[in-house]
């Protein structure tokens, strides 16, 4: 074990920094349940359940309020993905940039990294709740609103799961998932136009943003750092000062290289 992995175990489980490409499935699923973010998830689920309790809906209702929500959800994802998280707009607001760069920009620089991984929670809930709870309202009253967001949020906890898992260094035993995580990965090293999905993409099917590296012949020059380039921080430099300059290049050699630097500089 490194010296920076003996001092990151030593940290509570809260402050530990984890990257998935240095972790085994166990370990994943052991951090995965410690993270802040999927703990705060499944208490909004119980209190969403404890709500349901107090103001149930018929099974009609409830059922489909659930089932409206599951169709739902990969659309906004989809829509909020591309025109959102990998828009053009939010760096041009210094009020916005910070929120930009916080939930997605860091994720693109350092796809392996947990901490920036799962969604920040003032961003993802309010999003979930505006997609699920109105329309669960609609069918099932409060109790339809209750299971609709329950279900939203379970829904963004297996996104992130399987999220995680197509950044984790091992290949899935299922033809699916190993179809999931090609696809991922060209989002995140070939070109970022396009498989903005996470589970599936029926969406990037239906709205042609779906490909393979095949059917692309040249590498974005903008997939690492989603077009935010020196020559747009002369303009808009609120993202580039929030992260000390712009990377460029491989995430991982670019971790590699800096961890390498560190060791030399503690060495000597």
């Amino acid at each position: 074990m490194s010296q920076t992995a003996a001092d990151n175990a030593k940290l509570p489980f809260w402050k530990r920094s984890h990257y998935l490409d240095r972790m085994t499935l166990r370990e994943l699923t052991v951090a995965y349940f410690q993270h802040y973010t999927i703990v705060a998830y499944l208490a909004i689920t119980a209190v969403s359940v404890g709500v349901f309790a107090f103001h149930p809906a018929g099974l009609i209702p409830t059922l489909g309020s659930i089932v409206v929500a599951l169709l739902v959800y990969p659309l906004v994802w989809h829509l909020l993905h591309q025109y959102v998280l990998h828009s053009r707009w939010m760096w041009k607001w210094k009020m916005l940039s910070p929120t930009w760069k916080r939930i997605h920009y860091d994720h693109h620089q350092d796809p392996n990294n947990l901490n920036v991984l799962f969604g920040a929670l003032h961003t993802t809930v309010p999003t979930v709740a505006l997609a699920t709870i109105p329309v669960g309202w609609l069918i099932g009253g409060i109790g339809g609103a209750a299971a609709a967001f329950a279900t939203g949020i379970l829904t963004t906890c297996y996104y992130e799961f399987m999220h995680c898992i197509q950044h984790l260094a091992f290949k899935p035993r299922w033809k699916w998932v190993q179809f999931m995580k090609q696809r991922h990965n060209e989002h995140h090293y070939f070109d970022e136009d396009g498989n903005f999905g996470i589970t599936n993409y029926f969406w990037d099917r239906v709205l042609g943003t779906f490909y393979e590296k095949k059917d692309r012949p040249h590498r974005s020059p903008t997939v690492f750092n989603l077009g935010y380039t020196e020559e747009v921080a002369v303009k808009y430099p609120w993202v580039k000062a929030l992260s000390g300059g712009i990377a460029s290049g491989h995430p991982r050699r670019r971790v590699l290289g800096k961890e390498a630097n560190e060791q030399d500089s503690k060495a000597a």
